[in-house]
Parts: C-alpha cells; sequence; structure tokens
C-alpha cells in the first residue's frame, strides 16, 4: 500500500471518530520533528560558512539583536543568518508538507505570502528569544545546555503559534472535503 493511501485511509477513519483535529495535530507534529532536522542541519552548516562575517547588524536590527541581549560577540550578521535562514528554509518546507498532507488544504498562493509575513515576525521573536535565553542561562553557569534549552522553548512556541494559524487561517481544508 502506497504511503499516501494509507494516510487517506487514517485521516478517513480519524474523522468518522471525531478525532480529525487530534490527528492533524499529531501528523502536524511529526511534520514539526522533520523540520526541526532539517533546520538543525542548515543552522550549524550555515553558521560554520558564515561565522567569520562579524559585521556588526546595521539599525533596528543592531538594536533588537544586540550584545546585551545576545551575548558577546553575537551581534553580528554571521551569528544571526544562520538561525534566521534555517529557521525559515525549514518553516516553509514544513507549510508545504503540511498543505498537502496535515490539512490537505488548497489555499491560494497569497496564503503563503501572508504566511511569510506572520513566519518572519516570528522568526525574528523567536531568535531574539533563544538569544534572550541562551544568555541569561549562560550567566547562571548553564552554558552547555543553554543552546539546547533555548532552541527547545523558541520550537515550542513557533509550534504553538503556527499549528493554530496554520489549521484555521492559512491552510484551510480544500472545499470538496468540507463537503463530504
Amino acid at each position: 500500500m502506497r504511503f499516501n493511501e494509507w494516510l487517506r485511509r487514517v485521516d478517513e477513519k480519524a474523522e468518522e471518530r471525531g478525532h480529525k483535529t487530534l490527528w492533524q495535530f499529531v501528523k502536524f507534529l511529526v511534520v514539526s520533528l522533520l523540520t526541526t532536522g532539517v533546520q538543525l542541519l542548515l543552522v550549524n552548516l550555515l553558521y560554520f560558512f558564515l561565522k567569520g562575517w562579524v559585521d556588526p547588524l546595521p539599525g533596528l536590527l543592531g538594536q533588537i539583536f544586540n550584545e546585551a541581549t545576545l551575548g558577546e560577540g553575537h551581534a553580528s550578521w554571521g551569528y544571526l543568518l544562520p538561525f534566521f535562514l534555517s529557521n525559515l528554509i525549514a518553516n516553509t518546507i514544513g507549510y508545504f508538507l503540511n498543505r498537502s498532507k496535515t490539512f490537505r488544504s488548497d489555499a491560494p498562493w497569497w496564503h503563503y505570502a501572508l504566511y511569510l509575513i506572520v513566519l518572519l515576525l516570528l522568526i525574528v521573536f523567536s531568535t531574539w528569544l533563544q538569544g534572550v535565553i541562551v544568555n541569561g542561562l549562560i550567566q547562571v553557569g548553564w552554558e552547555g545546555a543553554a543552546p539546547t534549552i533555548a532552541a527547545m522553548v523558541a520550537g515550542g512556541f513557533q509550534f504553538l503559534a503556527l499549528f493554530p494559524l496554520q489549521k484555521f487561517v492559512f491552510l484551510r481544508e480544500k472545499k470538496a472535503e468540507l463537503q463530504k
């Protein structure tokens, strides 16, 4: 049996039993775990190649992502860009996987454009949040666990924000499936 056929059958059974949203939450979690793997791979590769880019951040970015918040030596393009780009790429992959597999949506292209705007704001906030958490944990002696704890907190925040946004706003179900 092909994966898509199996997934469609499980979707139908979950809907028959009244567990559709719960099943979508589980599928969203699986997609999120997959995109987390992509993000971790990308952030490490990008950081390796960009860590020498120590130019300071300009204007408002420099005010938001400063050394007082992120820690000494981290208010630069080489530090910030890997987190930002890896998050953007991974969440874009997640959006399209959730569009086709989790929510079976026929959302128009402009939903993705709106999603990108929300995602960019969410990424800026979660990148800032990670820096604040890492810097705070380093100051209390938890340097070794700081990046992992910060990534888990920021990732959990994004997960909790993106599931309802994708389910109820950006990736509503196909009209044909709603009429079943």
